[in-house]
């Protein structure tokens, strides 16, 4: 585990960069259809470089993403700005315990300008005023210049991930009950994912309960799994790889980029493939800050 006082440590960069003329403020409702361009622009162009599809395959994708940071109280969004023209924007997932990073995007335009390190550094000194024991990303690994930004700023790889999509499975697993979540799991569920990962996620499971997104997996009478939605966006812990496999199987949409697959879970990462899932890319898990060694089986989200 490592020492949380790092957070704490990290430099702060000052609100403005008067030598490039970059400025940073909050992001607002107003800023969503610039926001969202930029964001489908900027990950679509590193993806064509490298030979692969689009995190966000159109405009009208990134920009409902964008909208569900902006107009989400549990998320911290800033934009930079340079000659009043909006050039970047990221946001901090303030939901639960550990705060996680991204999306980062930046104009391809204006790249090279040193406007993602200061966007990460406003993340980073955010998180340190509200005393955060860990932050984390996930960071695509085709992507050189940010894994090597990131780990100039303090950031360790911590897990590799493989996104995976596929045609939805319908598989059930004899003796692994998979049902929807009530408020009357919560309490498990989140003293799971402490046993899991050392942090709840509470901040995630509640809305998730709430919306009835959420699903537990019972076996002998015990909740032993649960997932906020299988998908990208969203988070699935248990006890063991069967639990996981309940979930997966029963899963209505896997379609890309699908599941985050951890691949220090090499049974689980089989058991996708031998059941027609795809990797879509590879990932990497980056964090500073608190962090325990998985002690169960999980899906990570795109955020960590």
């Amino acid at each position: 585990m490592t020492n949380t006082a790092v957070i704490d440590r990290l430099p702060a960069p000052p609100p403005s960069d008067a030598a490039g003329g970059l400025t940073l403020r909050q992001a607002v409702p107003a800023d969503i259809p610039e926001c969202g361009r930029i964001l489908f622009e900027a990950f679509a162009t590193l993806a064509r470089a490298h030979g692969f599809p689009p995190d966000f395959p159109t405009v009208a994708v990134a920009t409902g993403c964008v909208r569900g940071l902006i107009t989400n109280a549990g998320f911290h969004g800033v934009v930079a700005e340079r000659d009043g023209h909006i050039v970047g924007s990221t946001f901090l997932d303030e939901r639960s315990t550990i705060a996680a990073i991204g999306p980062v995007s930046v104009d391809p335009a204006a790249q090279d300008g040193r406007v993602g390190r200061v966007l990460m550094g406003a993340m980073l000194e955010r998180a340190a005023e509200r005393h955060a024991p860990g932050v984390r990303l996930v960071q695509i690994s085709y992507h050189n210049r940010s894994l090597s930004l990131y780990a100039k700023l303090g950031f360790d790889v911590r897990e590799t991930f493989a996104a995976m999509h596929g045609e939805p499975l319908r598989l059930t697993q004899p003796g692994y009950a998979v049902r929807v979540a009530t408020p009357a799991d919560e309490a498990a569920c989140n003293a799971l994912c402490v046993r899991v990962h050392g942090h709840d996620r509470a901040g995630e499971v509640g809305p998730a309960i709430a919306k009835g997104k959420a699903k537990v997996v019972e076996r002998l009478g015990r909740i032993t799994g649960y997932t906020t939605g299988i998908g990208y966006f969203n988070h699935s812990v248990a006890e063991t790889n069967d639990d996981l496999y309940a979930m997966i199987g029963t899963a209505t949409h896997l379609m890309q980029p699908g599941i985050v697959v951890p691949l220090d879970n090499p049974e689980l990462f089989r058991w996708c493939l031998a059941h027609g899932l795809r990797v879509f890319f590879v990932m990497n898990l980056m964090a500073i800050g608190l962090y325990q060694e998985p002690r169960g089986a999980y899906l990570a989200s795109v955020g960590y």
